[in-house]
């Protein structure tokens, strides 16, 4: 996906019921999408909005991703009510709250201007979190670890459910245990992180604190606007929302079986 003009809203959705078939990422980047920064190194504010039964998962998550060699996240006070998780404009904000049952277990939502994320945040939904098949360890680990990547530019290294673990938090599993565990990230995960970063650019987009997240601070099913591309028998589909002003939504959704 080519972005020309305007600023956009990109949506990534990590379903509660795993599904459905996609492909094994040889490079598993989120497009062109990356944060834009003057320097080869970056600190990334990450605004902790979770309460005390995801604050060892976040802190969990921020040391693993700072162990990149181009990216620290370092994790701050956060600004945003968790029920609608608005964006802070040059960081990350992560909540957690009860979502309600709209088939996401996790999601995140990047702002990006052409090709450089402005704004991100990741939501963990406490309605199946809070169910027994869900409320575990290692499934709270693997969904915070892969919400808060793809807020700087990571996507799936596979999204075959059924696929042998690969030992990262960025393939889906329908056993994030393993052997191997995918709670973590692997050496690919910082390798692609290497490569994203591998350039620096003229300005930044890090560090800003205005709170501007208006527009479509969260994303339900039926808002998602024109169904622009549809793959793997509908499990994975592409959608365009014109907010107006210049302003869009694109979403990328995998659905999950019910």
């Amino acid at each position: 996906m080519k972005m020309t003009t305007g600023r956009y809203f990109v949506a990534v959705a990590l379903l509660a019921t795993f599904a459905g078939a996609s492909t094994l990422f040889a490079s598993h980047s989120w497009g062109t999408y990356h944060w834009a920064r003057t320097t080869a190194t970056f600190t990334l504010k990450t605004g902790d909005n979770v309460d005390a039964r995801w604050d060892a998962y976040l802190d969990e998550a921020v040391a693993d991703w700072s162990a990149s060699t181009v990216l620290n996240l370092t994790k701050v006070a956060g600004s945003a009510n968790p029920r609608n998780c608005r964006p802070t404009s040059g960081r990350i904000e992560v909540c957690n709250s009860t979502y309600g049952s709209n088939g996401w277990l996790g999601l995140a939502q990047i702002w990006a201007s052409g090709s450089h994320i402005t704004q991100a945040t990741s939501k963990m939904n406490d309605t199946y979190f809070n169910t027994a098949k869900y409320n575990k360890p290692e499934w709270r680990r693997l969904v915070m670890c892969q919400e808060i990547a793809h807020d700087f530019g990571l996507d799936h290294q596979d999204e075959l459910f059924d696929n042998p673990n690969l030992g990262s938090c960025m393939d889906y599993s329908s056993n994030p245990l393993g052997p191997p565990s995918n709670e973590h990230p692997n050496a690919h995960d910082y390798d692609q992180l290497a490569t994203i970063y591998s350039h620096t650019d003229s300005s930044t987009t890090i560090g800003q604190t205005t709170n501007r997240g208006a527009a479509a601070s969260q994303i339900d099913h039926g808002q998602f606007g024109q169904l622009m591309r549809s793959t793997n028998g509908g499990r994975t589909e592409l959608y365009v929302l014109d907010l107006g002003h210049g302003e869009k939504v694109f979403t990328h959704v995998i659905w999950a079986d019910y």
